[in-house]
Formats: structure tokens, C-alpha cells, sequence
């Protein structure tokens, strides 16, 4: 009986590893376990740690197995620019993810397949985006006028020390929500913190172990488990944006949109016209749930890392604060027109940017053809993950890779420069459409809150935590910090 199993359990094993075998030329990669695949390597440890090793053992290219699903990592700044630059349209595919296609339902922009409809709807969102100030004097005012709420805000809390988190989100999301809903909400409202804490949840989920067993195990996926949570807080987004859009086709005036739902929707009037034209309602909802993702979480984050590094380099901080002081003085407002005469403040919101790695590996991508590189095939369909991080953190690009250091993005004449192998929004066809939203947000609201607050390290017995949580964003711990007034010497 014993000799029976034994010969049952090799044969499985034979067959399994047969069946399972990576195509011909396909890149190299660790063992799996049948069934589990890699899951329990990456789960085990620190996973982008987990994905150096493998780079340093089997190359720049390498592959591993979610569940039944190969995967191709892409490992430093030359193959990442030429996945994401040379070759990106080879790349741009967007590959099967069950809990977000589920939410999805492929809509949207993060979750549609490269294509037409892609293409349509992100030249739409950046015509819209264009319209409603984005680059423009007019984001700047709102971008400002946000960073005086927060000032006051942190006045009110100057009293004792503070967690910014929840402000930092707070006024991001307000940004956004000028263009998105035309207006701005407080910041103890209850559709704002709702909104938040549906986010957090999900962003923390979608990086957990049971989302992954659930896109790699299709048996697991209608059991009781907490990846149901990630659909349940889905559809409580789109609820939200759901009583959002009835609002605004309430009050619509054709002709006169006054934000980017009343634009979509007199959009999608216009289809009967249009023969074949993606736009609809649902694609609008996916898109806000897309907007509102990506677009606040990212920039929030930074911010959070941008306090956390300047408690922990004080002498960096102070330094900022002197250029700002010298250049602006009693000069009433900034503008993102003064980022050119404060390259040291520039160059320290790069180099939060670059060393936090808020998105390590960017957004999946999926192969649209066969696809030859560095001579491994990767066949058609195959999911794809770049790893920015190892961009970021190439010995090759950077002068001080691994350690927070501005003059990464300094020459010896102190003028900024922003190196090539910089992709904190990524690049190519699957480029962040909120880039330039973003660096106005993250310029003009570091710049005013180092221009306002001396931010000192309330507990001198420890040094501030810089150990990032792995996630579909990478964020630090939860702080505190002290805030106070500072008045300009000019």
C-alpha cells in the first residue's frame, strides 16, 4: 500500500510538472510548489526583497508562477525602459486580475485592454482634465487655496503632536474632487472620510495574500473569505459616485458642464452620433472609481513619506525652508512657476518621490504579441510586472542609489536635473494620466507646508520608522509630529 501512494504521488508530480513545464525559451525562474506555484516564496518575506534576489540569481528577466499564471519581472532601468519606452506598445496589454476585473468589469482606464477604447477614453480624460485647469493658473488657485485650509487645519492641531495622515488625504482628495464633482468637501465629512477609508481598506487588501489565492485559485473564489470584503467595499465606492451622478444629471445644463461628470455625460448624449462610441455610464462610474484610486492615494502617500523624511533629515528640511524663504520672502502666494528658482526644494521632492517608490511595480502589463527579449520569448498574453524599484535603485543611474540623498537630482553647479531612469509615473502608453496634477499638488503643498511649519520628531529616544509597508502602494507606519509657525525673516 505504502509503495502504491508513493508511486501515485510521483506519477501526479510527473504529470504535473510535465503539463506545467514554461514554454520553450521562456525565462528562467525559481522552483514552485504544485498547486501553491511561488505564492508562499513571495508571501514569506519581504517581496521586493524576494524579487532582488531573483534578479541577482537569474537575471534582469526572469519568471515566477501566481497560481497557474506565469509572470515575467522585469529587473533594472535599462530593460525597464525598454519594456515601458522601446517596446511599450508590445507591452501595453492589461492582463486578466479576477477581484478587479470583477469590480471593473474591464472598464475604465486602469483595467481596459489596449486598444481603441483605451485610447479614446484617456484622450478624453486629458482633454477634460485640460479644461478644468489642469497645468493651468486656475488648478494652481485651487491647488492654493486647498493648501490654505490644510495650514489652518495644522494650526488648529499645533497644540500636540499630530498624525497629518488623515489631513494629507483629506486635501488631496478635495483637489481631485474640484475637477471630478465641482466642489470641495470639509474635511470631517462624512463622504470624504467614507470615501478614504473604503480605499485604504481595498489598497491594503488587493495586496494581500487572499486576493492573490483568489485570482491564482478559481475554487477559492465564491467562498467566504476576506477577499469578499474588496468587492462588498467596492460597490459602496459605487454607490457613492452612483448618487454623485444622479445629482449632477438632476441639475445639468447642456452646454455649460461644470466639472468633469457633467462633461462625460453630456458625452455620452452625444452617441446616438457617434457610431461605436465607448462612452456610458457605467464606463463613467468605473472611471471615477479609477480617478479617485490613483489619484489620491499616490499623492497622499508621498506627502506622508515628504513629512516623514523631513523630521528624519532636519538639516535637509531647514535647508529647503532658507531657499523658500530667500527666493519667495513676504511674497503673498507660490507659484508653480518658482520651481525653477528652487532647485534644492525640487530636487528633495524627487528624491522623496524616488526613494519612497509609492507604486515599486507600477501597474500590471500583459504582452499583445510575442515579444523577444534580451533572448527569451515571452509569448502572447503574458502578464508582465516592471519593477520600478530596481529603476529607482540602479547603481548605474543614480550617484547615491541607495540612500535618501537630493543631489541625485542636482549637477555640481547646483541646478536641478532629472535623470532618465526617474519614473515615478511610469512611461509609455500605460503613463499615469494624473502626472501632471500630481507634481502641482506635490510641488505647491510641500512647498507651502515647509514655508509654514518647523515639523521636529516628538520622540527623541527613537529615530522615525522608514520601513515601507509593501502594498499596492508602499506606505510608511503610522506617526506623529510636532508642528510650528514659522515667520519669513524677509
Amino acid at each position: 500500500m505504502a509503495v502504491f501512494s508513493w508511486l501515485f504521488i510521483l506519477s501526479f508530480l510527473f504529470i504535473w510538472f510535465w503539463k506545467n513545464k514554461p514554454p520553450k525559451g521562456f525565462p528562467p525562474g525559481p522552483w514552485r510548489l504544485p498547486l501553491l506555484w511561488n505564492l508562499l516564496q513571495i508571501n514569506k518575506r519581504n517581496p521586493l526583497n524576494f524579487l532582488d534576489e531573483c534578479a541577482e540569481k537569474y537575471g534582469p528577466v526572469y519568471s515566477l508562477y501566481l497560481g497557474t499564471t506565469p509572470v515575467v519581472l522585469i529587473h533594472g532601468f535599462p530593460l525597464v525602459k525598454e519594456v515601458l519606452v522601446i517596446k511599450g506598445t508590445k507591452f501595453a496589454g492589461k492582463p486578466d486580475y479576477y477581484i478587479v476585473d470583477t469590480i471593473t468589469k474591464k472598464k475604465g482606464i486602469i483595467s481596459q485592454s489596449y486598444g481603441e477604447v483605451l485610447k479614446e477614453q484617456k484622450r478624453f480624460s486629458l482633454r477634460l482634465f485640460r479644461n478644468f485647469g489642469v497645468g493651468k493658473n486656475l488648478m494652481e488657485e485651487r491647488i492654493l487655496e486647498e493648501a490654505s485650509y490644510l495650514t489652518q487645519a495644522f494650526t488648529e492641531n499645533m497644540s500636540t503632536t499630530l498624525e497629518p495622515h488623515e489631513l494629507l488625504e483629506s486635501a488631496v482628495t478635495n483637489i481631485l474632487s474640484t475637477i471630478i464633482f465641482g466642489k470641495r468637501f470639509e474635511y470631517d465629512s462624512n463622504f470624504l472620510k467614507c470615501l478614504l477609508d473604503l480605499t485604504h481598506q481595498n489598497f491594503r487588501l488587493l495586496a494581500g495574500p487572499w486576493a492573490l489565492l483568489s485570482n491564482a485559485v478559481p475554487l477559492v473564489r465564491n467562498l467566504p473569505l476576506p477577499h469578499q470584503k474588496i468587492l462588498t467595499n467596492a460597490h459602496k465606492m459605487f454607490a457613492l459616485f452612483e448618487k454623485e451622478m444622479e445629482e449632477h444629471k438632476a441639475t445639468l445644463t447642456l452646454g455649460e458642464p461644470r466639472d468633469f461628470i457633467d462633461a462625460y455625460l453630456e458625452e455620452i448624449q452625444k452617441k446616438p452620433e457617434r457610431k461605436g462610441s465607448s462612452f456610458e455610464e457605467e464606463q463613467l462610474e468605473v472611471l471615477l472609481f479609477d480617478l479617485i484610486n490613483a489619484g489620491t492615494e499616490t499623492t497622499s502617500v508621498t506627502l506622508q513619506w515628504a513629512f516623514l523624511y523631513l523630521v528624519a533629515f532636519p538639516e535637509i528640511q531647514e535647508k529647503c525652508w532658507k531657499e523658500i524663504d530667500k527666493i519667495l520672502g513676504n511674497k503673498a502666494r507660490l507659484k508653480q512657476e518658482d520651481r525653477i528658482r528652487l532647485p534644492y526644494t525640487n530636487a528633495v521632492i524627487h528624491e522623496i518621490q524616488r526613494i519612497s517608490n509609492i507604486a515599486p511595480l507600477g501597474l500590471p502589463h500583459k504582452t499583445i504579441n510575442d515579444v523577444h527579449l534580451l533572448g527569451y520569448k515571452i509569448p502572447k498574453d503574458t502578464m508582465v510586472l516592471v519593477n520600478i524599484q530596481s529603476a529607482h535603485r540602479d547603481e548605474s543611474q543614480w550617484k547615491f542609489p541607495n540612500e535618501f540623498n537630493p543631489s541625485n537630482f542636482l549637477n555640481e553647479e547646483g541646478e536641478f536635473v532629472k535623470p532618465e531612469a526617474f519614473l515615478a509615473f511610469s512611461a509609455g502608453p500605460r503613463f499615469c494620466l494624473g502626472e501632471i496634477l500630481a507634481r502641482m499638488e506635490l510641488f505647491l503643498l510641500f512647498t507651502s507646508i515647509v514655508r509654514n511649519f518647523q515639523l521636529s520628531w516628538p520622540d527623541k529616544s527613537q529615530a522615525p520608522d522608514l520601513t515601507p509597508h509593501f502594498g499596492v502602494t508602499q506606505s510608511p507606519s503610522r506617526f506623529k509630529v510636532l508642528l510650528k509657525c514659522r515667520q519669513p525673516s524677509g
